[in-house]
């Protein structure tokens, strides 16, 4: 449910682009709405100013706003926000309106947009517009282009939203530290005519990193590469929502990075179009067709596929520590260790102790005591067991006979009779061996194999 309260903040004075908000002004600022809730929202239709398809924000929303003389006046508050990454754990963060990452700011190519930014947070910030081109007094980098937004205090930004597309918002004022706490937030700004790019379903979310010591609340600011929980809009699995789309809709999913590292992000059972970037559309004729696209710090891309396909579909980064929760980056490998021996002198001072590793990294089916406000690496269940996925993973539902704007969960697929991987009880056909390698000078078709080095004569 999403609330409103007013944010009255006094200060004298007006400043060239983003300009601090007068004591007159304050009283004209619109309402801030909060979202606390970590449930994907429904898709926001617009009631007022020119038309446009929503998106869906994965566990996310979008920001309301008021017109006010032809201009989309939004408000947004930084302020410290409480986020669950997933049940059983959650973290003190920095955001905007309640939520980490703050909400999607929606507005129309062409609209004039006025944006009221009110520091909550115990330091000064500002907010870039990532993408946008706007006059350089809006773009929101401290020292460089306007003065920083001190604690307490309002400031505005104003510009028209020139280019359709896919954008971001992030502070740049103590960026390493106010982004490491999750200050961002998605902009989409839609085309004037709503057939353009046009799609049954549109979803967007963030892709972010934290360093949250077992039993901590609070990330480590001064994390540059060993972080243990990766999440997709502030979510780890098992804590983010599925993606619901109908039988046969015309997909898009958008996605940014603003960790410090790249994502390749994989599709299980369609093959999608890349048909974005941060940068605008790709002509139709310049897309090309993947299963898997990378996105660079910084980027973000756009991809799109018709739901052809029903099922449970696996949708994650493929970097294999990247769909884990609370990792630990110095662990030895035990594979194939006997720790039967040291495992019961342990047990004489920790009762419960467990052996772990010598037999795989596989977590399944193991109940062992965690810290506090801690995940478990690899966690989630499914129809079939444990899935054994954590971090930036989630699933694309796909379902026949939804209604149009159904995004509810519909329950795990129903599998069609002898369609599912099943155990074989029946003689096995023998295995087939690669042939052994030839020895060393042994003919290889009709070339004999140089013996020694020397294959570079001269060079």
């Amino acid at each position: 449910m999403t609330s409103r309260r007013n944010f009255i903040t006094g200060a004298a004075g007006a400043m060239v682009g983003a300009s601090l908000v007068s004591k007159a002004g304050a009283a004209a600022i619109p309402e801030a709405p909060v979202q606390a809730s970590a449930a994907t929202q429904p898709p926001q239709h617009p009631t007022s100013g020119r038309p446009y398809n929503p998106v869906v924000t994965l566990n996310g929303w979008s920001l309301p706003w008021r017109m006010k003389d032809g201009v989309k006046e939004f408000h947004l508050v930084a302020e410290p926000v409480v986020r669950e990454i997933a049940p059983g754990m959650k973290a003190n963060l920095w955001g905007y309106n309640g939520q980490s990452p703050g909400p999607t700011i929606e507005v129309v190519e062409g609209d004039k947009v006025r944006i009221f930014v009110t520091n909550k947070l115990p330091e000064a910030t500002t907010i870039h517009w990532h993408g946008q081109i706007l006059p350089n007094g809006m773009d929101g980098v401290a020292g460089l282009v306007q003065p920083a937004i001190a604690p307490g205090k309002t400031f505005v930004y104003e510009f028209v939203a020139r280019h359709a597309g896919t954008f971001m918002y992030h502070p740049h004022s103590d960026e390493m530290t106010q982004m490491a706490m999750g200050m961002m937030g998605f902009w989409v700004t839609h085309p004037k005519d709503p057939r353009r790019q046009a799609v049954d379903r549109d979803f967007v979310f963030l892709l972010n990193a934290y360093d949250i010591a077992p039993g901590n609340y609070t990330p480590n600011v001064n994390t540059m590469l060993d972080f243990n929980l990766w999440t997709i809009n502030s979510r780890a699995f098992p804590g983010t929502d599925p993606m619901v789309v109908r039988k046969d809709d015309k997909v898009r999913i958008r996605m940014g990075n603003l960790t410090m590292t790249n994502h390749p992000f994989h599709i299980h059972g369609h093959r999608f179009e890349v048909t974005g970037t941060d940068g605008g559309w790709i002509a139709p004729a310049a897309r090309w067709p993947e299963v898997t696209v990378d996105i660079g710090v910084g980027q973000m891309r756009a991809i799109e596929f018709v739901a052809d396909n029903p099922g449970d579909w696996a949708f994650h980064c493929h970097k294999s520590h990247h769909t884990m929760n609370a990792m630990s980056h110095d662990a030895p490998t035990l594979i194939g260790v006997d720790q039967a021996g040291v495992a019961q002198t342990i047990n004489d001072l920790v009762p419960g102790y467990m052996v772990m590793g010598d037999k795989g990294g596989s977590m399944g089916g193991m109940q062992m005591p965690l810290p506090e406000n801690t995940l478990p690496m690899m966690a989630g269940r499914g129809p079939f067991g444990g899935i054994e996925m954590g971090g930036m993973f989630t699933v694309i539902k796909v379902r026949e006979g939804l209604a149009r704007g159904d995004y509810r969960d519909p329950g795990w697929y129903r599998h069609p009779a002898g369609t599912v991987a099943r155990e074989w009880t029946g003689a096995v056909p023998e295995a087939v061996n690669a042939p052994a390698a030839p020895a060393q000078g042994e003919l290889i078709g009709t070339a004999r194999r140089r013996q020694g080095g020397g294959g570079h004569e001269g060079h």
